[in-house]
């Protein structure tokens, strides 16, 4: 059943709830955020459901498109449409009343043979099993939608996460800009007054200009990058226009990863490979309710017939049934194993599609993790120096103003490369997580975490 599963992304992302600038290192305190099966947001609070200003954390995004998301509405509607389907297979068919009146105005018959009454009360009797058969599938099809409930709401949970992880990459990269655009301002300064004293040409001035100018569209570039992106994290929960201001959590946190094999195990947990147990057993219901068909039914009756003229009464007793000489639902039987067939089919499909997008999810993650591993311990630190001593140098005339565009260039290169490499990483978990049905932490013995510094 589907209320067993348990929502991976509670979040096992290593997005924390305390945030440190690309490259810092963080001082205060990082505690994950809990697992959505152990905590409700909306449950403890019923203002985490209204649309939220200043800085959002993930529980309230999460919570947010939990009841919000309008896709996630529209399943739940099907949910109870099949509740009461599965209702309605469970009622017994409805009696029959019928009144005949024969030989009204003939005045040469009499007697017996005269004026007469009839009323009756009929009943289908089902046969073969019908109702049962009727039962199961119309529970099986319940069980079914509560599967595709639960499937999509894993996808709108991931597709939060992964808006979020967005909108925390913009905001830290228009810091960086930020941070790139005073530095370029300082450049401007030491270069203006090298220039006022002789020591460069006025074309270091203007270099220096173009450069600032850059950053300057770099910067537009970044601040609407950051309010697409924040539109994105809204629409999740239904809202065209965001009001929250900023989100917080921390992308400078990974996880090292378990082996591919111990994740493949974990597929049975993916919804739509479990749902396909529930498939195949309601196909198999349905192929019972065909071949009920082939059991013809029983109409009984039973009433009573007034004769007028010598004001008597009669009982009236009788039963219809149809022959099975033509139609025994032939075609219905072989519809339903051919459909029964194809959900097999169907079924080895998915688990071929899953693994394989589990093992194309697992090198990019592999791959992003080496990648923030190489930046945080090789790469940005020898950035971050050449530069500081390219700056210093130039201060005092050991080096040209193109060794420090160079050097700057290389550091805020390496640095956005970074910043791109985390997201790239906690985005990558978040799907390998949406497939394994779970934080892929629980296959870890002991559980290990790197902060990055």
């Amino acid at each position: 059943m589907c209320s067993n599963y348990a929502l991976p992304l509670g979040i096992a992302l290593s997005i924390l709830i305390t945030t440190s600038p690309v490259g810092a290192n963080p001082t205060d305190q990082k505690m994950p955020l809990a697992h959505l099966e152990d905590q409700n947001p909306v449950a403890r609070d019923p203002s985490a459901s209204e649309d939220p200003t200043g800085t959002l954390l993930l529980p309230q995004a999460l919570a947010l498109a939990l009841t919000q998301n309008p896709d996630l509405a529209a399943f739940s509607w099907e949910t109870r449409a099949q509740e009461a389907a599965a209702l309605q297979a469970s009622f017994f068919p409805n009696p029959t009343f019928g009144a005949n009146a024969a030989n009204f105005g003939n005045r040469v018959i009499k007697g017996f043979d005269g004026d007469v009454v009839t009323l009756e009360l009929s009943q289908l009797i089902e046969l073969g099993g019908k109702r049962a058969a009727r039962m199961e599938a119309a529970a099986l099809t319940k069980e079914l939608a509560d599967w595709d409930y639960e499937t999509k709401r894993v996808d709108v949970l991931t597709q939060v996460s992964q808006a979020f992880i967005e909108v925390l990459t913009a905001q830290q990269r228009l810091t960086l800009t930020k941070q790139t655009q005073e530095l370029a301002n300082q450049m401007m300064v030491t270069t203006s007054a090298r220039v006022q004293a002789g020591k460069v040409s006025p074309v270091e001035e203007t270099k220096a200009k173009v450069v600032l100018s850059s950053v300057q569209f770099e910067l537009l570039r970044a601040q609407r990058e950051l309010e697409a992106a924040r539109k994105r994290l809204a629409a999740t929960w239904g809202n065209t226009e965001p009001r929250f201001e900023a989100v917080k959590g921390d992308l400078d946190t990974v996880r090292s990863l378990p082996s591919l094999d111990l994740l493949l195990r974990r597929l049975d947990k993916n919804p739509d490979l479990a749902r396909w147990v529930t498939e195949i057993t309601q196909r198999e219901a349905l192929i019972s309710v065909e071949k009920s068909k082939a059991i013809p039914d029983v109409t009984a009756t039973v009433g009573a017939s007034k004769y007028l003229m010598p004001n008597d009464y009669a009982l009236v007793v009788g039963f219809s049934m149809p022959l099975p000489v033509f139609n025994r639902n032939q075609g219905g039987i072989r519809e339903a194993e051919h459909r029964l067939s194809r959900a097999e089919e169907d079924h080895r499909s998915a688990e071929v599609r899953i693994t394989t997008l589990l093992n194309t999810i697992y090198q990019k993650l592999s791959t992003a993790y080496a990648e923030v591993s190489a930046l945080r311990q090789d790469i940005l630190p020898g950035a971050q120096s050449a530069y500081d001593a390219a700056r210093e140098g130039y201060r005092f005339g050991k080096f040209g103003f193109l060794d420090v565009l160079d050097a700057q260039r290389t550091l805020f290169g390496a640095k956005s490369q970074y910043l791109l490499a985390l997201s790239d990483y906690h985005k990558s978990a978040v799907e390998l997580e949406r497939l394994i049905g779970g934080s892929f932490d629980e296959t870890l013995t002991p559980r290990k975490q790197e902060t990055v510094q």
